[in-house]
């Protein structure tokens, strides 16, 4: 269904069963796949391309233009996945650069007022609280939480499973698992709760919380920290990811020493 009162450019691409309320505006050069629900006052704007099954509230902006100098109007895109839920005015910025795109994955809840910058990556299956905003070129890893009125500066990444307290300010990059929160931003112990109702088993988190106090509770440097977990904890995918996310985000943790 598509209301005579909204706005549908004739070159935009609608799939299959597509609700469109009165007074939503769709822009050329867009996509809508099948199964969305587009609010009244929606905004989807050029070089948009949604999945299937979004529902997106009413006065949400869509691939605005980048708020950033750099950009200097070249063609660019934000590209939404699957089952996500976007509610009230949510602005998610395009990219800034020649053929690249914002990119949002599948089954996150992004919720009011949230901020998008250009060029982020939301992996997918987040919840982005109220109020939160969200700085250029940041990556946000997969089952992430970040509490209302959280703010990441630009370029930096959170790992998968962390939950980011409400009203934190970061500046550097979030491991994978952990709670952080107050301001300044510090570690405030493993995310287990939420680990173990998506079924990750004690032993599992207990070697989380073991590589955890190497890192933030041991007084040493993050880099003789991770020799402690190599030689410490037995080899698995989770010890891996909380070391490959050292080791590629330069030794910038939030709340760690840097020095070698």
């Amino acid at each position: 269904m598509i209301s005579p009162l909204a706005h549908v450019d004739p070159s935009a691409k609608i799939g299959k069963d597509v609700t469109i309320h009165a007074f939503a505006f769709i822009d050329a050069d867009t996509v809508i796949g099948d199964n969305c629900v587009i609010m009244p006052y929606v905004s989807v704007m050029s070089g948009t391309r949604l999945g299937k099954n979004n529902k997106v509230y009413q006065g949400a902006i869509l691939g605005a233009d980048p708020q950033d100098f750099r950009w200097k109007g070249e063609k660019t895109y934000c590209e939404i996945g699957d089952n996500n839920v976007i509610r009230e005015h949510v602005i998610i910025n395009r990219s800034i650069r020649e053929g690249q795109a914002t990119r949002i994955g599948n089954d996150s809840f992004i919720m009011a007022e949230a901020h998008i910058g250009h060029d982020s990556y939301i992996k997918g299956r987040d919840v982005i609280g109220n109020g939160t905003t969200i700085a250029g070129d940041t990556e946000v890893g997969e089952c992430t939480i970040l509490g209302s009125n959280s703010l990441l500066h630009e370029g930096t990444k959170v790992g998968d499973w962390a939950f980011i307290k409400g009203g934190c300010r970061i500046g550097s990059n979030v491991p994978p698992y952990v709670v952080i929160a107050h301001n300044p931003a510090v570690y405030n112990g493993v995310n287990a709760y939420i680990l173990r109702s998506r079924g990750y088993k004690e032993e599992q988190i207990d070697d989380i919380a073991s590589a955890y106090r190497h890192i933030y509770q041991s007084g040493s440097s993050l880099f003789n920290a991770m020799k402690r977990i190599e030689a410490d904890i037995e080899p698995s995918e989770i010890r891996e990811n909380i070391l490959t996310f050292c080791r590629d985000n330069n030794l910038k943790l939030v709340g760690v020493k840097t020095d070698l």
